[in-house]
């Protein structure tokens, strides 16, 4: 009971982290048809400012965790050039021209990581110094308990985001009908911006809970949590936000306990190969939708 109970937690906990990961992609391909391959990267780039604003807080007094809005902040900024240089210029230019655009610039911003960086592993320090939580004969870390809660309310506050605000009823509107969006006075362009200042600022958050949990970053992490996390979205149903969390809860869940009861070494074989059972029985995923074309 211990062991399936420290999985359990760990298991949501990784899933968290792929689910807000997720939300990035799904949030991009729900409103322009897009798969965004570098929000991984986004990722990648706020646990680097991590690395390097934790001690700076630390150097001036202010208490460690408020590092994860200059990560915000940063991954945000990014996230929006990345929208306005990149990709605003070959929107309507075909979903091919999106695709190779968006891969390229995954490639240059984990190049450029490497140029910055190097390819060390680099660790971040701390930012929670929390005991672990004692139940019983079940010991379950701390820190671990307060990345899923913060995973979890985040994507609790985004649904409500997502249902109950202005913007967020237009984020729902504009990939229903684009030019029915723009006649009702909705800002299409604006509406695009926002969705990836916020998932930006959701992947912000994703790699605080990534350091927390595993501490060490480095500039391959953006391909291979972004390739996760793509695969908890295509699980969940590509374009819907419950199938992106539901997605990403379930691969981490997967990952984990295939790791501890099944095969270690065979856990990402096992778990991708799930993945395409899923899609071989449900191709639109557990959530998605078959989309209509209008002819």
């Amino acid at each position: 009971m211990l062991l399936f109970l420290q999985s359990l937690t760990n298991g949501l906990n990784l899933g968290s982290i792929y689910a807000l990961t997720a939300l990035g992609y799904t949030m991009v391909y729900g409103i322009i048809r897009m798969i965004n391959f570098a929000h991984g990267d986004f990722i990648m780039i706020g646990g680097f400012t991590l690395f390097y604003s934790i001690p700076f807080m630390d150097s001036i007094g202010v208490p460690k965790p408020f590092a994860i809005i200059i990560a915000i902040l940063v991954c945000v900024a990014v996230g929006v050039l990345t929208e306005q240089i990149a990709y605003k210029p070959v929107r309507g230019h075909g979903s091919m021209t999106a695709l190779i655009t968006a891969l390229g610039m995954s490639l240059f911003l984990e190049n450029l990581a490497l140029v910055l960086f190097g390819t060390t592993p680099r660790n971040v320090p701390a930012m929670f110094d929390l005991p672990n939580i004692t139940i019983g004969n079940i010991s379950l870390q701390g820190k671990t308990l307060l990345t899923l809660s913060i995973g979890i309310i985040t994507m609790i506050l985004l649904m409500i985001f997502v249902q109950k605000t202005t913007i967020g009823k237009a984020m729902r509107a504009v990939p229903e009908d684009r030019i029915a969006s723009a006649l009702v006075g909705i800002n299409v362009n604006r509406v695009i911006t926002v969705t990836f200042a916020l998932g930006s600022g959701l992947a912000a958050i994703a790699s605080m809970m990534y350091v927390t949990s595993y501490v060490s970053i480095k500039n391959e992490l953006g391909i291979t949590l972004g390739l996760k996390a793509f695969a908890a979205a295509i699980l969940g149903g590509i374009g819907s936000i419950p199938g992106a969390m539901i997605g990403g809860l379930l691969l981490g869940l997967i990952e984990i306990f295939v790791k501890v009861y099944l095969f270690p070494s065979w856990y990402e074989a096992i778990t991708y190969g799930l993945l395409i059972l899923v899609l071989l029985i449900k191709p639109t995923g557990l959530l998605g939708r078959k989309d209509n074309e209008k002819v």
